[in-house]
């Protein structure tokens, strides 16, 4: 018997990760696209990115700057913050995983509600840390839930509000009786990438509580309203001293010049966020009310999608649902790796694609 060859093995927990899966984005040959799966807005960028961009191009050979410092002038003058405590990253994304690399060691706990984002548990594993889930109640994030799973171990608590792909949110005074309850070196990072969608009295997307305490951060996306999903354009409002941590260990020039130029355009561009909300807050409404006609249950949203949940008993199953409409070019969003087999998640598109998705399910529920 031959020995067996070596080679590197990746570290405890990395092959215990699921990779995360997108949705898609195709249909079939001939028929128009109507994607729907990944929450974009149907009103793409800002008119101000292209001119701003194209002042980039003329100088390419230079590297960008590594502090991103335009883009975070303009964050925090929209938001009346200090750029002193705003960092920017390669998404989002890149922000989470780089708290769970700076704040996290093999046996730490973290812990994320039982439907939140999916990147959480990859970066919790990634950093060899234990993640834990708490449980939900009709789809929305429960407080005492979450503390009830705090243990010595833990370091971050991960919440998303609103939450993907529920779309329902906790209320600002949850949060401040989540974050009151728990350890002060107990991280709280409060994921608000649909927060410019939120119109609600009662919601908050954490910039009072970053700013009065030493341990909560919030971050945000350009990805969703201002319509720079391409670009990958994320920040974070922390604390000095969590900035600094993390400006310690992100890459050099983790924001390229395009996506600078490109968010600090977009963010300042408040009409054009505006009409976003505008068109949001209609057919949010509009596809609420539709789709629960047809029969179908629709969890309350606050972002830009809907989750919609075919009846086990209706003989109409959420994959033929998905099927059906593939065919027709309507691209929703399979959520089954988020505890949902038995729904679809919706994006609100234009008028057309949202008239079409009803019409077409309309006729799908009929058959």
């Amino acid at each position: 018997m031959s020995e067996q060859r070596a080679r590197p093995v990746p570290k405890p927990g990395v092959l215990d990760i699921h990779a995360y899966v997108p949705g898609k984005s195709r249909a079939p040959e001939g028929v128009k696209l109507h994607k729907l799966s990944s929450n974009e807005t149907p009103f793409g960028a800002s008119p101000a990115v292209q001119a701003a961009l194209a002042e980039v191009t003329t100088h390419l050979e230079l590297y960008p700057d590594g502090q991103a410092n335009a883009l975070r002038q303009a964050i925090g003058e929209v938001h009346g913050l200090n750029p002193a405590n705003i960092l920017c990253g390669n998404g989002s994304d890149e922000l989470l995983g780089l708290l769970a690399q700076g704040f996290l060691s093999p046996g730490d706990e973290a812990v994320h509600t039982e439907h939140g984002f999916l990147v959480y548990d990859i970066y919790i594993r990634a950093a060899g840390a234990v993640p834990v889930v708490a449980k939900e109640r009709d789809e929305r994030a429960e407080v005492d839930a979450i503390l009830a799973c705090v243990t010595p171990r833990t370091k971050i608590v991960f919440l998303a509000n609103p939450n993907n792909p529920t779309g329902t949110y906790l209320p600002a005074d949850e949060v401040r009786r989540l974050h009151a309850a728990l350890p002060a070196h107990v991280l709280l990072v409060l994921d608000a990438a649909y927060a410019e969608y939120v119109r609600r009295n009662d919601y908050s997307s954490g910039l009072e509580l970053v700013s009065e305490n030493e341990n909560v951060v919030m971050t945000r996306t350009f990805s969703k309203i201002h319509g720079l999903a391409s670009l990958r354009i994320g920040w974070m409002y922390a604390p000095e001293a969590i900035v600094d941590a993390l400006d310690r260990i992100r890459g050099p020039f983790n924001l390229n010049a395009m996506a600078i130029a490109a968010g600090a355009a977009a963010i300042r561009d408040r009409a054009h966020v505006e009409k976003t909300v505008a068109h949001n807050n209609e057919w949010l409404e509009r596809l609420t009310v539709g789709l629960s006609a047809l029969g179908l249950r629709v969890t309350p949203s606050v972002g830009n999608f809907v989750l919609v949940h075919f009846p086990q008993d209706s003989g109409r199953t959420a994959a033929e649902a998905d099927a059906f409409l593939t065919e027709r070019g309507f691209i929703l969003r399979r959520v089954t790796g988020y505890g949902f087999p038995h729904a679809l998640r919706m994006t609100v598109g234009s008028a057309e694609a949202n008239e079409g998705v009803l019409a077409a399910l309309k006729e799908f529920m009929g058959r």
